[in-house]
């Protein structure tokens, strides 16, 4: 280890369950966050500061001001500028640690991106907001015998389960199907950041954990916690389901995108359009639209006001419509303003 990263790491090498090996182990390691909103801005950070060598960041969303009361790695400046959340936190990492490589990718983890923006990894870490894409993490995670780990914070609950193919139960093993009616949001339950954290640190530590080796360590339960109440539960995970589609028999329908919608709710009164094929030149774009509402952007995303609605662009032709949950509506202001 170069002796400036001694200095750096010296007080995690002092731990006995890390040491000098460990570390070197981290610093030789590669993970994948996939989503960077709460939970995944605060794994990024933590992780970052850990060592981990490098960090692969996938978010498909910009900064806003509500984000602040808990994502870490994001300030006014990015909210204002509505960077996505994938560019800001490179910058604060490259900011805090120069030494580590992060790869920011501004992009909608997708069936048919999956190899891309997974391979190459030792560990996938969990920092999305829906069981679809979750669901996609654990095929490919399963049928690539990659190790991954669900974390999820919501009100004042967090939940974090490390997921091991061919030695621990597999996401679908624990919720054989997509949780079913109305569940609760950050948008409509709210969110303490003291719950991100807790899960995040947890997840962080098991990361660690299976980074360094330290695999005897690992907790092999779903954890849940809420802090508000005080209630804790645990469900044991250390054996897969035989039954199970995905680990027992093997069968990965999210990544062959069965039923994977072209639209797609997001969130906050909004509608997400998968649009992957539409090469987007931002300024020319500007231009064509300033006379129709009010359009601003940067190098990375282009935002439009269309009252009532919202809509932000991004190169790659993807969109978030905000201000409606009507798909209709959504796909009829892209049609018109950027394309059938």
């Amino acid at each position: 280890m170069k002796p400036e990263l001694a200095e750096r790491y010296s007080r995690q090498v002092l731990f006995e369950g890390i040491g000098a090996e460990g570390q070197q182990r981290l610093l030789d390691s590669r993970i994948a966050i996939v989503g960077c909103g709460a939970t995944g801005s605060a794994l990024a950070a933590m992780l970052a500061r850990a060592g981990v060598g490098m960090l692969r960041i996938i978010d498909r969303d910009y900064v806003e001001a509500s984000n602040l009361q808990r994502q870490t790695l994001f300030d006014e400046a990015d909210a204002a500028e509505s960077l996505p959340k994938a560019i800001a936190a490179s910058r604060k990492i490259a900011a805090f640690n120069s030494h580590l490589v992060v790869e920011p990718q501004v992009s909608d983890l997708r069936p048919e991106n999956a190899d891309e923006l997974l391979g190459g990894v030792h560990l996938i870490l969990d920092g999305t907001d829906n069981f679809e894409t979750r669901y996609l993490v654990n095929d490919y995670a399963v049928k690539n015998s990659l190790p991954w780990i669900y974390t999820a914070a919501v009100g004042s609950y967090a939940v974090t389960m490390t997921v091991i193919p061919g030695e621990t139960a597999c996401l679908r093993c624990i919720f054989p199907d997509t949780p079913s009616g109305v569940t609760d949001t950050c948008e409509s339950t709210g969110i303490l950041n003291s719950a991100v954290n807790f899960a995040a640190s947890i997840t962080a530590t098991e990361a660690i954990k299976l980074l360094t080796g330290a695999k005897e360590q690992l907790r092999r339960t779903l954890l849940s916690y809420d802090l508000w109440l005080n209630e804790r539960g645990e469900v044991s995970t250390g054996i897969p389901n035989p039954d199970c589609r995905t680990c027992g028999r093997r069968e990965f329908p999210h990544l062959t995108g069965e039923g994977r919608p072209h639209i797609t709710l997001c969130g906050r009164n909004s509608v997400q359009i998968h649009e992957h094929d539409r090469l987007i030149d931002l300024g020319e774009m500007s231009e064509r639209l300033k006379t129709h509402g009010m359009v601003r952007h940067n190098a990375f995303v282009l935002k439009f006001w269309k009252e009532p609605l919202e809509m932000t662009l991004f190169p790659d032709g993807r969109a978030i419509v905000k201000g409606t949950t009507d798909t209709s509506v959504a796909r009829s202001l892209y049609a018109k303003y950027v394309g059938s």
